[in-house]
């Protein structure tokens, strides 16, 4: 019954989420589409309530209970970030929205962006253990709590990974890629625009030398 609802909140989650997107953008109803989307804690809620009533009604605590306190966890920490990302989309597809900014993919900024994903981890990881800690409290001695304490290790475990993974973005920053050698300048130069005055000084100082072309400064015109 758990798994199956934890299925039935995921599904939920998407399409209240769409619903809600659909109602600001399409339907021109920012406050329902704004209270479709509100309502996507309440199957978090849910799922807590569920699982908590199946503890007290003698259920043995297992897998099933970790997994959906992990999966809350993972809606608390990453669920902001995944609608807001969606919400920016549809604005600029539907709203006339200029087109929400990429993450970055290069040298610090790339860091600081996979460290905030990683923070959004460990929010995740803070809020499952509270719940699975609750459980393990609220079933005591009556029956075998080791599965619910694995899957603390385990979430723990997935931070200590993530945390390595965002910690080589900042020790081993990726570089952007050099312009191709066609697109370079031979010329260096701190500002394009200076370019062609550089050219145009150029070409008057080899007219001006000993057997230079005169026709570089107007000079091959005959008089009339």
């Amino acid at each position: 019954m758990i798994v199956t609802l934890i299925v039935v909140c995921e599904v939920g989650f998407w399409v209240l989420l769409a619903a809600g997107l659909a109602a600001r953008y399409l339907l021109r109803m920012p406050r329902l589409g704004l209270g479709l989307l509100l309502c996507e804690p309440l199957l978090e809620v849910l799922l807590l309530v569920v699982t908590a009533m199946d503890l007290k009604n003698g259920a043995e605590p297992s897998w099933r209970h970790g997994l959906a306190a992990v999966y809350i966890g993972y809606t608390v920490g990453h669920g902001h970030r995944t609608v807001k990302w969606l919400d920016g989309i549809a604005a600029h597809r539907f709203g006339g929205a200029p087109p929400p900014a990429k993450p970055p993919r290069y040298g610090k900024g790339r860091a600081l962006h996979e460290g905030a994903i990683w923070l959004g981890t460990v929010v995740a990881a803070v809020v499952a253990t509270g719940l699975l800690t609750a459980a393990i409290w609220y079933v005591g001695d009556a029956g075998d709590t080791s599965s619910l304490r694995g899957w603390i290790n385990g979430v723990w475990k997935a931070v200590g990974i993530h945390g390595l993974i965002a910690l080589s973005y900042a020790l081993f920053p990726k570089s952007a890629p050099e312009p191709p050698a066609e697109d370079r300048s031979p010329l260096p130069a701190r500002d394009p625009e200076d370019v062609p005055d550089r050219l145009a000084g150029r070409a008057r100082e080899d007219a001006a030398s000993p057997g230079g072309d005169p026709r570089a400064t107007g000079g091959g015109r005959q008089a009339g």
